[in-house]
Protein backbone atom coordinates (compact mmCIF):
# COMPACT_ATOMS: atom_id res chain seq x y z
CA UNK A 1 0.00 0.00 0.00
CA UNK A 2 2.69 2.25 0.87
CA UNK A 3 4.04 2.03 -2.85
CA UNK A 4 0.88 2.89 -4.46
CA UNK A 5 0.67 5.47 -1.94
CA UNK A 6 3.50 7.05 -3.02
CA UNK A 7 3.44 6.69 -6.48
CA UNK A 8 -0.39 8.06 -6.37
CA UNK A 9 0.94 11.08 -5.00
CA UNK A 10 3.68 11.81 -7.50
CA UNK A 11 0.90 11.27 -10.19
CA UNK A 12 -1.28 13.76 -8.67
CA UNK A 13 0.96 16.05 -7.47
CA UNK A 14 2.30 16.56 -11.32
CA UNK A 15 -1.55 17.00 -12.23
CA UNK A 16 -2.11 19.44 -10.00
CA UNK A 17 1.16 21.14 -10.78
CA UNK A 18 0.37 21.35 -14.33
CA UNK A 19 -3.17 22.02 -13.86
CA UNK A 20 -2.00 25.43 -11.67
CA UNK A 21 0.11 26.23 -15.46
CA UNK A 22 -2.62 25.51 -17.06
CA UNK A 23 -5.35 27.72 -15.42
CA UNK A 24 -2.74 30.70 -15.44
CA UNK A 25 -2.26 30.40 -18.99
CA UNK A 26 -5.80 29.63 -20.39
CA UNK A 27 -7.33 31.87 -17.71
CA UNK A 28 -4.25 34.66 -16.43
CA UNK A 29 -5.60 32.97 -13.42
CA UNK A 30 -2.48 33.69 -10.58
CA UNK A 31 -4.42 31.93 -7.75
CA UNK A 32 -4.74 28.78 -9.82
CA UNK A 33 -0.97 28.93 -10.71
CA UNK A 34 0.11 29.78 -7.15
CA UNK A 35 -2.03 27.32 -5.07
CA UNK A 36 -2.21 24.47 -8.06
CA UNK A 37 2.15 25.46 -7.70
CA UNK A 38 2.29 24.76 -3.99
CA UNK A 39 -0.46 21.73 -3.51
CA UNK A 40 1.50 19.85 -6.15
CA UNK A 41 4.87 20.64 -4.79
CA UNK A 42 3.66 19.45 -1.54
CA UNK A 43 2.47 16.40 -3.16
CA UNK A 44 5.75 15.60 -4.35
CA UNK A 45 7.12 16.23 -1.88
CA UNK A 46 4.92 13.92 -0.13
CA UNK A 47 6.13 11.17 -2.25
CA UNK A 48 9.62 11.95 -2.07
CA UNK A 49 9.58 11.60 1.94
CA UNK A 50 7.70 8.19 1.58
CA UNK A 51 11.03 7.36 -0.70
CA UNK A 52 13.62 7.60 2.45
CA UNK A 53 13.33 6.97 6.22
CA UNK A 54 10.17 9.51 6.63
CA UNK A 55 7.55 7.48 5.17
CA UNK A 56 4.92 8.52 8.03
CA UNK A 57 5.48 12.22 7.30
CA UNK A 58 4.84 11.93 3.94
CA UNK A 59 1.75 9.88 4.30
CA UNK A 60 0.14 12.74 6.88
CA UNK A 61 1.74 15.49 4.65
CA UNK A 62 -0.20 13.97 1.52
CA UNK A 63 -3.11 12.98 3.42
CA UNK A 64 -3.47 17.17 4.46
CA UNK A 65 -3.24 18.51 1.00
CA UNK A 66 -5.67 15.65 -0.47
CA UNK A 67 -8.01 16.69 2.44
CA UNK A 68 -7.67 20.10 1.00
CA UNK A 69 -7.79 19.38 -2.39
CA UNK A 70 -10.77 17.27 -2.24
CA UNK A 71 -12.51 19.77 0.18
CA UNK A 72 -11.90 22.52 -2.13
CA UNK A 73 -13.00 20.89 -5.06
CA UNK A 74 -15.34 18.21 -4.65
CA UNK A 75 -18.71 20.99 -3.54
CA UNK A 76 -17.55 22.72 -6.92
CA UNK A 77 -17.78 20.09 -9.03
CA UNK A 78 -21.00 18.63 -6.82
CA UNK A 79 -22.50 22.33 -7.70
CA UNK A 80 -21.14 22.94 -11.33
CA UNK A 81 -20.58 19.15 -13.30
CA UNK A 82 -17.62 20.28 -14.42
CA UNK A 83 -14.86 17.51 -15.30
CA UNK A 84 -11.68 19.59 -15.40
CA UNK A 85 -10.59 20.83 -12.66
CA UNK A 86 -13.25 20.33 -9.88
CA UNK A 87 -14.19 16.55 -10.69
CA UNK A 88 -10.74 15.29 -11.44
CA UNK A 89 -9.19 17.16 -8.63
CA UNK A 90 -12.15 16.11 -5.85
CA UNK A 91 -11.86 12.28 -7.05
CA UNK A 92 -8.16 12.29 -6.92
CA UNK A 93 -8.39 14.04 -3.59
CA UNK A 94 -10.48 12.28 -1.91
CA UNK A 95 -8.73 8.93 -3.72
CA UNK A 96 -5.42 10.36 -2.25
CA UNK A 97 -7.42 10.46 1.58
CA UNK A 98 -8.08 6.85 1.14
CA UNK A 99 -4.59 5.43 -0.05
CA UNK A 100 -3.61 7.65 2.37
CA UNK A 101 -5.43 6.37 5.59
CA UNK A 102 -4.97 3.06 4.30
CA UNK A 103 -1.62 3.24 4.30
CA UNK A 104 -1.13 4.75 7.92
CA UNK A 105 -3.17 1.84 9.19
CA UNK A 106 -1.19 -0.65 7.48
CA UNK A 107 2.33 0.65 8.56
Amino acid sequence: MIDLTKIFFFVFGLITLLGGIQGFVSAGSRASLIAGGVAGVLLLLAGYLMMGTSVQGGLILGLIVCLGLAGRFLPAFLKTRDLWPSGVEGVLGVFGVIFAILALLKK
